[in-house]
């Protein structure tokens, strides 16, 4: 018989700062800044705010997303949810009334790049020529 999935929930009342990882489902009602990588199904609640990052397997957004998000198998945005930032995963479910501002790579081809490097990674390496170029 098989184990039930645990579900890891952060409540209405919490605010977190950091890197947060986990394998199964994670619930957050509360308030999350930082990273998120996660092998299972990230959930934020109607009632959440996240600023960060994420990678996860599945991201289901009910509420407030700031951040660049990345899924292995899929991402639901709700009628409710209201996410900035770019989405990068094999399949998107949007549903009417959700709000969204970014650039969305969806499909096949957006597993297999996934796998390289992380949007993330990519853009923040332009910065370093520019300190240089300051400097002399």
């Amino acid at each position: 018989m098989p184990e039930p999935t645990q579900t890891t929930v952060i409540g209405p009342d919490t605010k977190i700062k950091g890197e947060m990882s986990f394998d199964n489902t994670a619930r957050i009602l509360g308030q999350f800044e930082g990273k998120i990588v996660a092998k299972g199904e990230l959930q934020i609640a109607d009632t959440a705010a996240c600023r960060a990052a994420v990678e996860a397997g599945k991201v289901l957004v009910d509420g407030l997303v700031d951040g660049n998000i990345t899924a292995r198998e899929r991402v639901e945005l709700t009628a409710r949810a209201k996410m900035k930032g770019d989405l990068v995963a094999s399949k998107l479910v949007v549903a009417e009334g959700a709000s969204f501002v970014g650039h969305v790579t969806v499909g096949p081809d957006a597993k297999a790049g996934m796998d390289a490097k992380p949007p993330a990674v990519a853009e923040a390496k332009p910065e370093q020529p520019m300190a240089a170029r300051r400097g002399g």
